[in-house]
Parts: C-alpha cells; structure tokens; sequence
C-alpha cells in the first residue's frame, strides 16, 4: 500500500495487547462506537507526549458518543505501561511489537527504514469504515486542527 488506508476503506482489523498486556480487539471496539485509532513513532519523546497529552487533556470529547481512542506504537506493552503510567493516559496504549509494525503497515502508516510508525490518524465507524484519515512524516507533529477536524467527523 503507497500511503495511509483511505477515507471510505474498510480499516483492517487487529488484536494488539495495551499496556496492562490485555488483549485489545479493533472489532470488539467498534461493537461500541467508533473508535479513533492514532499512531505513534515511540514512547518517551516529547513530540508524541504532546500529542497524547493533548487527547488526555481532552479525553471526554474523544469518548463522547461511544467513541473509544486507543494510541498504536511498535514499543513492548511493559514500556507502554511506565509511559502511560508516568503521563496519566486513561485510554488504551496498544502494541504494534511483533511480527514488528505489522498493523502499521497494513494501515499504510509504517516507516519501513526507521521501522516505527509515521502519525497516521484513523477514525473508523462500526462498520469498519474509515471515516477520517491522515498522517504526518517523521519530525512533523500533528496539529489542533487535526484533532478538530476528527471530532467534527464525530459530532458534526
């Protein structure tokens, strides 16, 4: 795949375990509502950090409607578990660890030489529909309107 799946594709599904090494189900997710699902390239930088910060700051309106939010990062659960503990995330962190980046290239967000997902930004409906879909390279952050484009998808 050249590039993030599509507004209007169906997302591919997944089972990742969070970092509280519980299994994870896209589908099981979806059952509730739709779910945002947002890639990460690494725990402990700055730049994610912030990104994250910026959906915990927020966190009722990124689990509003039924809506989950679960985070995606090729990093091992046990480090997710430190990191997630330490910057207070209340929303699933989950493991895109091996096979390495599996997930990420099937949503077309991996970065191949680097071997960590690029911020690839996906919502999905119940129906495994993506509804929004967006991704920044590596050293580019995403931004509010990113954020607020996403949640206009949500509650027009």
């Amino acid at each position: 795949m050249s590039g993030p799946v599509p507004v209007g594709a169906t997302a591919p599904d997944f089972v990742l375990r969070d970092q509280n090494n519980q299994e994870v189900s896209l589908a099981a997710l979806r059952e509730q509502g739709p779910v945002l699902v947002v890639f990460f390239p690494l725990a402990f930088t700055g730049t994610c950090e912030g990104e994250l910060g910026y959906i915990r700051d927020r966190l009722p309106e990124f689990t509003a409607d039924g809506m989950s939010t679960v985070a995606v990062s090729v990093g091992p659960p046990p480090t997710h578990k430190v990191w997630s503990s330490a910057q207070g995330f209340l929303f699933p962190i989950l493991s895109d660890f091996w096979p390495h980046g599996a997930v990420a290239q099937e949503y077309g967000v991996f970065d191949e030489v680097r071997g960590i997902p690029n911020r690839g930004t996906f919502l999905v409906d119940r129906d495994a529909t993506v509804l929004f879909s967006a991704m920044v390279g590596p050293g580019e952050a995403r931004t509010a309107q990113t954020w607020e484009a996403v949640l206009g998808v949500v509650a027009p």
